[in-house]
């Protein structure tokens, strides 16, 4: 039986207690706080190493170590989460074996002899030399913390704890790397440049893991009369953050000096919506308007109790407003209201946010983050009416570079660990506790962020030159598959041939004519050759008479062998494989062989995986079929799946010559393959739809605008 994980038999664990019982509570609380402080290490791991492999990628000087770097890349995102799981499997049965007598077992981190065994490879080799460096270092920088740490768990379990033995040394945790490397089927450059990553993102805390263990014992009283280790803090996690969260500070633009004469010609649309924000109070005297500056006060104090997304409770901004209007009105026995233009701006944003949230280009895990910024956006567009005319105001352009950048988010399974849900998430969250009255955060954030997406962009977009040339390259092949298949069809169908004959003309030689036409075009001296030889080799088997072309067919013979043989060689045909044709073959044309029964081709062959099923014709106005053909390279779409959601893509390119429609997702990497035929049937049944990526603040503007002039026209 196999065990996957924690999980035993039954029966087993009754007859076995545990090692977790036999372990120290002190012990579960050093591994638990090491398991966080390695988990945050490998994701920040996986995180950066997305981006290495790019850049190597980049750097590659050929083709095939182009594509070695890519694979790899796409290796690490299919099985990341399986790689972690098995890392932090490792390290948790190790500690329980701190319970038993002997931790037992062999270790996959071997020992360097530069003198290497017999059977031993260079790669092996290379990587124990890696190895051996990057825990010498460890040990090196580490080593009296690392020291300290062994002692302490030997006196707690009485008895001599080896180094290799814990759990937390540097080989040990390269150990469980390793183990849970395995499933990743990546060349050797590859791994190596994993466990500079490991050494860089993990080990380089080392002195952090090692220290907090030590004052975990240190605290049950575990030889507290080891002098304490100071900590090394000039790089590591800590600095890196520090780093990825500095920004410069960029000088707001110029406000728009007509936006407030822009306002002004949206008021006279607001009248209709006016009185939606009123204190539910029955009022003794008349309404009383708060002052702009203590609205901004009342703002920034819901600020500070936006909810978190996904919470409960819907937060509805007009009606929180509402609320600390009535409860003010009732403290102070006056009703109070918000001025005429403050009430305008609420509606105004109110409304915006609105269109945003029914908005289908937003999906829904970032509309909740949007809808944190409400606040903030009310606060800004009361101090500054050009937020509404203005398009280059560094608010609306950060909500409109937000927007854009998520019209392609596909909900992973694991959203909170993506970089782009963190960073935006880690963005409001800023505004939220920064955002008082000075813009100025919002050019700070628009920089950090253009940067952050720059980046992104640069990396999709390669990747999707590389899924479009990929693409082409594997539709170029079909086609030339489909042409050797109909002129092999042609000269076959309808012959009788002996079976081996027929057999080598559709296995093998259909490969020749393949390397042919994709080498050299159907025009080439190469094609026409291979066709000439196919064909002679047909006419030759069908003398089966003494005549005189077979006689002369004997003369024949050697060149048509020869032929055959240049082509498989040119084609990379093993000789061995065919030694049996060839002797059968030359029997054949010397003495009809009686065991030779022949067959009558009937049925065309397919080379390769064959044509894909044919669509069912729609007519050519059909509006469907229409809507599907006017879609243009950089459209996204969103198409609704049974089990996996929405999944959301972009239309890279269409592909000659049966126009076939190659998606990618954000990170450019193909995720969808329909014709046109198909998309319009997608179309037809709901499931597909296309997105519009245009600047979010604009449209929502224009949706409300176009909104208001209906309301005012129906009073």
């Amino acid at each position: 039986m196999h065990n996957d994980g924690k999980v035993v038999p039954i029966n087993r664990a009754q007859a076995t207690p545990s090692p977790l019982a036999r372990l120290p509570v002190v012990l579960l609380q050093v591994r638990d706080k090491a398991a966080q402080q390695l988990q945050q290490g490998l994701q920040e791991l996986f995180d950066n190493a997305d981006d290495t492999l790019f850049e190597m990628a980049e750097k590659a000087r050929s083709t095939v170590d182009h594509h070695i770097f890519f694979e790899a890349m796409r290796d690490l995102r299919l099985k990341r989460k399986n790689f972690e799981r098995v890392f932090m499997e490792q390290l948790f049965v190790a500690f329980a074996n701190l319970g038993q007598a002997r931790c037992s077992g062999a270790h996959l981190v071997p020992l360097v002899s530069y003198e290497a065994a017999p059977g031993t490879s260079a790669d092996d080799v290379e990587k124990a030399v890696a190895l051996e460096a990057m825990l010498g270092r460890v040990r090196h920088r580490d080593g009296l913390a690392l020291g300290q740490l062994d002692a302490r768990l030997s006196e707690l379990l009485g008895r001599r704890l080896e180094d290799p033995e814990n759990p937390l040394g540097p080989a040990r945790l390269c150990e469980f790397f390793l183990q849970a490397g395995r499933s990743l089927g990546v060349e050797i450059r590859v791994k190596l440049v994993m466990l500079k990553l490991f050494e860089k993102y993990v080990l380089s805390d080392a002195d952090l893991l090692y220290g907090e263990a030590n004052q975990l014992l240190i605290a049950t009283g575990v030889l507290p009369q080891l002098k304490t280790v100071p900590s090394r803090r000039a790089g590591g996690r800590e600095a890196r953050e520090h780093q990825h969260y500095t920004s410069q500070t960029m000088a707001d633009p110029p406000l728009d000096k007509s936006g407030q004469q822009a306002f002004s010609a949206l008021q006279k649309l607001l009248v209709a919506v006016r009185g939606s924000v009123a204190p539910t109070l029955e009022a003794s005297a008349e309404p009383q308007p708060i002052a702009t500056r203590d609205l901004l006060r009342l703002l920034s104090h819901l600020q500070q109790y936006v909810p978190e997304p996904g919470g409960e409770d819907d937060f509805d901004l007009r009606n929180q407003l509402e609320q600390l209007l009535t409860r003010g009105s009732v403290k102070s026995g006056k009703s109070r209201v918000l001025e005429e233009a403050d009430e305008d701006v609420t509606n105004l944003v109110a409304m915006l946010f609105e269109f945003m949230f029914d908005d289908s280009g937003v999906p829904d895990a970032f509309k909740a983050l949007i809808a944190r910024l409400q606040i903030p956006l009310l606060k800004v567009a009361v101090l500054d009416k050009s937020l509404f005319s203005c398009a280059e105001h560094p608010a609306r352009r950060l909500l409109n570079d937000i927007a854009s950048a998520v019209i392609g988010w596909s909900p992973p399974h694991d959203h909170p660990r993506d970089n782009l849900y963190l960073c935006i998430e880690q963005l409001v969250q800023r505004v939220l506790n920064e955002f008082v009255e000075d813009p100025a955060i919002f050019s700070q954030l628009l920089t950090t962020f253009s940067a952050f997406i720059a980046q992104e962009r640069k990396r999709s977009e390669r990747l999707e030159r590389h899924t479009r040339d990929a693409e082409q390259e594997r539709l170029q092949v079909e086609v030339a598959r489909q042409r050797v298949a109909h002129v092999l069809n042609r000269r076959l169908v309808g012959k009788t041939l002996p079976p081996s004959v027929l057999q080598f003309v559709q296995q093998a030689w259909s490969q020749v004519l393949l390397v042919a036409v994709l080498k050299h075009g159907e025009q080439s001296l190469q094609w026409q050759a291979a066709l000439r030889t196919v064909d002679e080799l047909i006419w030759s088997v069908g003398l089966r008479e003494d005549t005189e072309a077979g006689r002369r067919l004997l003369e024949q013979l050697p060149g048509l062998l020869k032929a055959l043989r240049d082509g498989l060689a040119g084609a990379a045909f093993d000789p061995f494989s065919t030694r049996e044709f060839f002797l059968r073959l030359q029997a054949m044309h010397v003495q009809p062989l009686d065991d030779e029964v022949l067959v009558e081709v009937r049925e065309p062959f397919i080379l390769g995986a064959g044509p894909p099923g044919a669509d069912e014709p729609l007519p050519h106005d059909d509006p469907d079929l229409l809507k599907a053909k006017q879609l243009r390279a950089g459209t996204w779409v969103a198409l609704q799946q049974h089990e996996a959601g929405t999944l959301r893509c972009k239309l890279t390119a269409i592909m000659p010559p049966a126009d076939t429609y190659v998606f990618v997702s954000r990170a450019g990497l193909k995720v969808l393959e329909k014709s046109a035929g198909q998309l319009a049937l997608a179309f037809k049944q709901g499931v597909l739809h296309a997105l519009d990526d245009g600047p979010l603040f604009e449209r929502a503007l224009a949706a409300v605008v176009d909104n208001l002039r209906q309301l005012n026209r129906g009073k």
